[in-house]
């Protein structure tokens, strides 16, 4: 979702009065709202990988009011083409993706080497046919206003003084599996010497990062605050914002910390930084560029995850002091 407001930007770049409103699973609303491109957020009713054919032509149906000129789908599966066909929308852009001819009247030829990454892939269906290739992406940009950072500052009683408090936020969860994150006692390591100079540290995550962020605080006496668990990703956004510096593996809260203009670290491992990266120029990445890396895998496949294992919390120190 933080690759797609590129897209946004861009349609807003070339078409300034153009009303931009995302169909999109609930949980991602809260981004939507900080994309001041966005006019409107539709949730999509239906979990991902459920078909839902009825659901998926009923809520067509209800979109056909508002009359809108052109569907832009960014996923590239057939069911998603679905409810732009039964919301008559004349224009309806995509990739091929899963033969979806006839769901589609403007496909859109994919060529991988020149659209090697996932942003210039969107923001490319944005763009006319002969528009030069790869496209130009701008950088995303959450909007983040006071009242928000200093109703999460209220709600979980911080003690922030956003002149001249020093924030490391770490990010040591990735939903994909263990070949994408760095190793907990590394982060542990550079959490301690970071509170050694002074800082706080936060820890970010779902409830299923809640084992680690434990692991982390214990071996720094417990003075890191976890907010693993506890947070909507409205909260999680917001706190971020108030952050310094952030650390973080492959994975969506690094696109938020870029997209937030935070200065951040990006550890990659079994995935390529080349075809994901964080879309902000301050964002430092750190890949090791073994042989057999990146090989996509969730779990390391030869057993040892040495392009985890080999990025030493010295080097991660280095970049971040």
């Amino acid at each position: 979702m933080v690759m797609a407001q590129s897209l946004f930007i861009a349609l807003k770049n070339t078409h300034p009065d153009c009303q931009i409103d995302v169909l999109a699973p609930s949980w991602t609303l809260s981004l939507l709202e900080r994309m001041p491109e966005v006019s409107k957020a539709i949730a999509m009713p239906l979990p991902r990988g459920r078909l839902g054919l009825l659901e998926r032509v009923k809520l067509g149906r209800s979109l056909r009011p508002e009359r809108y000129g052109q569907a832009i789908l960014l996923p590239n599966s057939w069911k998603s083409a679905l409810t732009p066909f039964f919301a008559n929308i004349p224009v309806r852009t995509g990739y091929l993706g899963e033969c979806r001819w006839g769901l589609l009247n403007d496909i859109r030829k994919l060529d991988k080497k020149v659209l090697a990454m996932t942003v210039q892939r969107f923001v490319a269906l944005g763009l006319p046919t002969d528009a030069p290739m790869p496209p130009v992406c701008p950088q995303p940009a959450l909007m983040i206003k006071k009242d928000q950072q200093q109703a999460v500052i209220e709600q979980f009683k911080l003690r922030v003084n956003t002149a001249s408090a020093n924030i490391l936020a770490l990010c040591p969860g990735a939903e994909y599996g263990s070949a994408k994150r760095w190793p907990i006692e590394y982060y542990a390591e550079v959490a301690r010497q970071k509170i050694a100079q002074g800082w706080q540290v936060w820890l970010f995550g779902s409830a299923k990062d809640q084992a680690d962020a434990a692991q982390i605080n214990s071996e720094t006496s417990g003075v890191c605050t976890d907010f693993t668990g506890r947070t909507s990703l409205a909260q999680a956004v917001d706190l971020m914002s108030l952050a310094t510096a952030v650390i973080s593996n492959d994975s969506g809260l690094m696109h938020v910390a870029a997209a937030l203009d935070k200065k951040l670290i990006a550890i990659y491992g079994s995935s390529d930084p080349g075809f994901t990266p964080p879309l902000n120029d301050k964002a430092h990445i750190i890949s090791l560029n073994l042989d057999c890396a990146p090989c996509f895998k969730r779990e390391c496949p030869l057993g040892h995850s040495h392009c985890l294992t080999g990025i030493t919390p010295e080097q991660v120190f280095d970049v971040l002091s």
